[in-house]
């Protein structure tokens, strides 16, 4: 069958120009985290049998990471396989379609090992790039992130559709990697270049934060705000970094409004824009600052998810809100799923064997809230310090970035703190600083840390509790 080329360098095993060009639009919004479902629809209408469509969808599921949409991934690999075994396929479409079906099998960075193989060959495959920069992401992957779009740049130029995106996906691995110079000037030259890239934007914010620029972060995500309404679920995320530099400004009012407005406008299960709710409320109260009654929607999610050990970073979030609730039965049952996982032999399964469920062990300290880290502490004895800079240093490996997976750190740096535990604060603080600026939270842990004293340490966690 003839093949054609998408705008952005995936090759089609099609006769259809309208299926290749909704397919292309579908690819925008991908880039540009938005809705896709609706192009991806009138792709398949122009054309039943167009391979990627099928396959994308499936990746998306996938990406969601909740059980049931590894079960919808695996339904869509089916479909996907079929479609291909029907037209033959281009090198495009081979890719997607076992990158699907290697995930839904529980191996995402298997997937994403196929995407890089094709994209060494295809550089240009942007789509390709995107899903594997994503895949990357929820494994904690940053060195390989960072190496694959490095990789690609050189097979670009700024007059080829998309170059702005992969500008956005090279600056927020050099993010992650630490290399913030470098990072600030791809990410502002992606927003230049389009003005659409909200990854862009957000490597941007990332680096402000990091280094402690927090005016300058908040008059980066305010000036970004034109962008956020054509966003998916994106823009609860990017309203949650400027509640991040609000929070460090101790704006507890106006991150509250945000909250309320544009983090957790909806109630949804989605886990990333539960880890958003769950780790700004969770850094609120860190600092005393009463929540009302916010936690029960996220409550009654998390505790539906219990059981649910599909993606360990959502867990741990999960984990959080059941904690912040007072279900400590419900925590104690999350953390034996997680132990009880490990039977599944999958890639998250071992994760959680060999580190997720050690992190959750240590916030299980954390029984009915930040606020009861002192009894806890005094019951279960003293830390140990190198334990817990293994936690610290190997982090990274359950996904996400060094701002989500702060709220752990923070968690890890309180309870250092509460059993007055000054080499194990140290330990945590250096392993902390490796990336980020010293900030407000730690320096004000640290001016009530009386080594071998744990009164002091009691005012920081009032008890304020909701439930």
């Amino acid at each position: 069958m003839p093949q054609m080329i998408d705008r952005f360098g995936g090759t089609h095993t099609t006769t259809s120009d309208g299926a290749v060009s909704a397919f292309s639009d579908g690819v925008f919004a991908v880039l540009a985290h938005r809705a896709a479902g609706e192009q991806l629809k009138s792709a398949l209408e122009h054309d039943p049998d167009l391979v990627a469509a099928h396959a994308l969808k499936g990746l998306g599921s996938v990406l969601l990471g909740k059980a049931e949409n590894f079960e919808t991934g695996a339904k869509l690999s089916i479909k996907a396989s079929a479609a291909l075994e029907r037209v033959g396929g281009t090198v495009s479409e081979r890719a997607l379609v076992e990158a699907l079906e290697v995930a839904a099998s529980g191996s995402l960075s298997g997937a994403a090992e196929r995407l890089e193989a094709h994209v060494r060959g295809n550089p240009r495959d942007l789509l390709a790039l995107k899903l594997s920069n994503a895949l990357r992401f929820m494994c904690g992957d940053r060195d390989v992130m960072l190496s694959v779009t490095g990789g690609a740049l050189g097979a670009w130029d700024n007059s080829m559709p998309g170059h702005g995106f992969l500008l956005g996906l090279h600056a927020f691995g050099l993010e992650e990697c630490g290399h913030f110079t470098e990072a600030e000037r791809f990410g502002r030259m992606s927003v230049r270049e389009e003005p659409s890239d909200s990854w862009g934007i957000h490597a941007v914010g990332h680096v402000l934060e990091m280094q402690g620029r927090t005016d300058e972060g908040i008059a980066w995500f305010e000036a970004s705000r034109s962008v956020w309404p054509n966003c998916n679920n994106f823009a609860y995320h990017l309203a949650w970094h400027l509640a991040l530099f609000q929070l460090e400004q101790r704006s507890y009012d106006a991150v509250l409004a945000l909250y309320d407005t544009e983090i957790r406008p909806i109630e949804t299960d989605d886990f990333r824009d539960m880890a958003n709710a769950v780790s700004i409320l969770w850094r609120l109260e860190q600092e005393g600052v009463q929540v009302g009654s916010r936690w029960e929607g996220l409550y009654d999610i998390a505790l539906k998810r219990r059981s649910d050990t599909s993606y360990v970073f959502a867990s741990l979030h999960y984990l959080l809100a059941l904690l912040a609730a007072g279900d400590d039965a419900a925590a104690a049952e999350l953390v034996t799923a997680m132990a009880a996982s490990g039977v599944r032999g999958d890639e998250q399964a071992t994760l959680a064997t060999n580190l997720g469920l050690d992190i959750a062990r240590a916030l299980m300290r954390l029984r009915g809230g930040p606020h009861r880290i002192m009894d806890v502490v005094r019951q279960e004895g003293g830390l140990a310090c190198a334990s817990f800079e293994r936690l610290v240093r190997d982090m990274p490996a359950i996904g996400g970035s060094h701002a989500q997976r702060d709220v752990f750190v923070r968690s890890l740096l309180s309870i250092a703190a509460c059993a007055g535990d000054l080499p194990a604060f140290d330990t945590v603080t250096r392993a902390r600083h490796t990336f980020r600026k010293m900030d407000r939270y730690d320096g004000l842990i640290r001016t009530r840390l009386s080594a071998g004293a744990l009164e002091p340490a009691r005012e920081l966690m009032p008890d304020h509790g909701v439930h």
